[in-house]
C-alpha cells in the first residue's frame, strides 16, 4: 500500500513523504530517519538536556540528525533505550494503547517469592493509580537476594521501582533488558547501535497487533 492505496508496478514515491506498508506493516523509508538502541548507564539522565549539569543520554549518540529519547529510565536505572527522530515510531513504543512490552531485570536486597510475582501480575495500588506487570518470574535467587524479570506495557515515572516498594521489596539494581522483544547483550554501558530495518518493522507489527 502507498499512501493508503494498493501499489502497482511502476509506482513512484517520495521516500520523505510517502507512507508505504507491506501486509499492513509500515516500511520506514525516509533516509533522514535514525533510530538508535542505546545502553544507558546509571547516572545518565534520560532527557535532551539537564539543568544540573548531569550527563544526558543524547550525548551517547551522534548529534546529527537530532534524536530524542523514547520514554525514559530514571537516573539510577540502566539498560536499553531508544532514541529516534521518527515520531510515529516513538508514539507506538510509548503509548499504552499499543501494548509494546519492555522487560526489566530487577535485583532486590531481599528474597523475592512467587507470591510477590503473583502480586505484580494481579496489580498493586500506587499513589497515581493501580499498576501491574504483564508477567513476572524469578530469574535467580542467591543468599538474601533475588533477580526478578518483570514485563511491562506502560512506563510511568519510576513505576517498576514503586511496584517493588509497594510489595515490600527494595531494589538494588534495575536493568531494562529488552524493548518490543529487541535486545542486544553485546552493548556495553554507554554504547549504541542503529536498529535494523527488520527490528523497526517488528515494532510496527507488534503495535498493529495490539490496536
Amino acid at each position: 500500500m502507498v499512501d493508503g492505496e494498493k501499489a502497482s508496478l511502476g509506482d513512484r514515491i517520495d521516500p520523505t513523504t510517502s507512507t508505504v506498508s507491506i501486509d499492513g506493516v509500515r516500511l520506514p523509508l525516509d533516509p533522514e530517519q535514525r533510530t538508535w538502541l542505546v545502553y544507558k548507564p546509571p547516572g545518565v539522565v534520560s532527557t535532551m538536556e539537564d539543568t544540573h549539569g548531569r550527563p544526558v543520554v543524547t550525548s551517547l549518540v551522534p548529534s546529527e540528525p537530532i534524536t530524542k529519547p523514547v520514554g525514559r529510565l530514571d537516573l539510577h536505572s540502566e539498560g536499553l533505550m531508544l532514541l529516534t527522530n521518527d515520531g510515529d515510531l516513538a508514539l507506538r513504543v510509548t503509548h499504552p494503547r499499543y501494548g509494546i512490552e519492555k522487560a526489566y531485570h530487577v535485583m532486590t536486597t531481599s528474597v523475592a517469592s512467587q507470591k510477590h510475582c503473583a502480586q505484580f501480575v494481579a496489580g498493586v495500588n500506587l499513589e497515581d493509580g493501580p499498576a501491574k506487570a504483564k508477567s513476572a518470574r524469578i530469574v535467580n535467587s542467591h543468599g538474601d537476594r533475588s533477580v526478578v524479570e518483570l514485563v511491562m506495557t506502560e512506563g510511568r515515572k519510576r513505576e517498576v521501582r514503586r511496584i517493588f516498594e509497594a510489595v515490600g521489596l527494595q531494589v538494588d539494581r534495575l536493568v531494562r533488558v529488552s524493548i518490543a522483544g529487541i535486545t542486544d547483550r553485546t552493548l556495553s554501558a554507554g554504547s549504541y547501535r542503529a536498529l535494523t530495518l527488520d527490528e523497526i518493522r517488528s515494532i510496527y507489527k507488534k503495535a498493529n497487533e495490539e490496536e
